[in-house]
């Protein structure tokens, strides 16, 4: 056993399919370099401790809200057959409720550094096992999306029935997200979708179809490295996800100040209706002065990434 544990896990972007997921058609999901989560834990005196910007104080008093974190510490606790209380401090650049992983994220990088501090091997599968009984406590019945997007390294093809493809990234461009300072409202968004469903079901299954075929598209312009043909989907996807009510008026106006500043293409990320928008940059240089024209547009942070597979910032 270790003098003290660490963890880290970086965020995750969904580049294609949201919405669309839940009628079983495709999305892609990959780990964001650009924000991420640190954990670090070591034994205490007196009780267990959390200190993070959500909440500091002892685990005993720790709020509801974090209970997917207290219910994972616990089943790790009784795992590894840890006697002593611990501190645990968590440190996070991810924003919470916007779509980037951020609950998952948290649990990866508490996982990691517990399995570190215990001087065991952390492969994905075990991680996983611990992951997914806190994720089931944040989301209820989550697809298993953030949690393996976020315990990996590569880009994953995600489709109901079919399970997690990985994949690689190869394309010479970049990718830059900014956050509206909105909280998303994934769960309203999937709630009236399905009732367009069952109002509009012939127009609206069209609508998912459509959404799943530019997810492939996407795949294969990924592995092809063309930037154009992605940039092309993703425009077409948020067409689409506007139309089924996934956008607002926040996402609209970064996403037509992108388009207007040259990106190649730029859509939602996530639930939508707030939350983050991601845009597709040539190169770095026009990559880092998109970031700066969403920032002056009203975006409350930008992050940016490169989707080349050395390509990462």
């Amino acid at each position: 056993m270790k003098s003290i544990g660490t963890g880290y896990a970086s965020g995750k972007i969904i580049l294609m399919g949201e919405h669309s997921v839940v009628y079983g058609e495709p999305a892609i999901a990959f780990p964001f370099a650009g924000t991420g989560i640190q954990a670090t834990i070591k034994a205490n005196k007196l009780e267990s401790w959390i200190e993070s910007s959500f909440f500091h104080g002892p685990l005993s008093a720790a709020p509801n809200t974090m209970r997917n974190v207290t219910v994972l510490l616990w089943y790790l606790v009784k795992h590894f057959k840890i006697p002593e209380p611990f501190y645990l401090k968590i440190e996070s650049s991810i924003p919470a409720e916007r779509g980037m992983g951020s609950s998952a994220a948290v649990a990866v990088a508490i996982t990691r550094a517990v399995f570190d501090w215990m001087e065991e091997p952390a492969t994905q599968e075990n991680i996983l096992h611990f992951v997914n009984q806190a994720e089931a406590v944040a989301h209820g019945n989550p697809s298993g999306i953030d949690a393996t997007t976020i315990s990996g390294t590569e880009p994953i093809l995600y489709q109901k029935g079919i399970g997690f493809q990985p994949f690689q990234l190869n394309m010479d461009a970049f990718l830059v997200v900014a956050d509206t300072g909105v909280k998303g409202q994934t769960r309203k968004a999937v709630k009236d979708i399905a009732k367009l469903m069952e109002l509009r079901p012939y127009e609206t299954n069209q609508q998912m179809r459509t959404l799943g075929q530019l997810t492939n598209q996407a795949q294969q312009a990924v592995l092809q490295n063309k930037p154009r043909v992605l940039g092309d989907c993703m425009n077409q996807a948020q067409g689409l996800l506007r139309l089924l009510g996934a956008s607002n008026h926040n996402l609209d106006h970064l996403i037509e100040t992108a388009l207007e500043h040259h990106a190649l293409g730029a859509k939602l990320t996530g639930g939508g209706r707030g939350g983050c928008m991601i845009a597709l940059a040539e190169n770095e240089t026009s990559g880092r002065q998109l970031q700066k024209t969403l920032l002056s547009a009203g975006a409350r942070d930008t992050w940016i990434e490169g989707l080349g597979v050395y390509a990462h910032v």
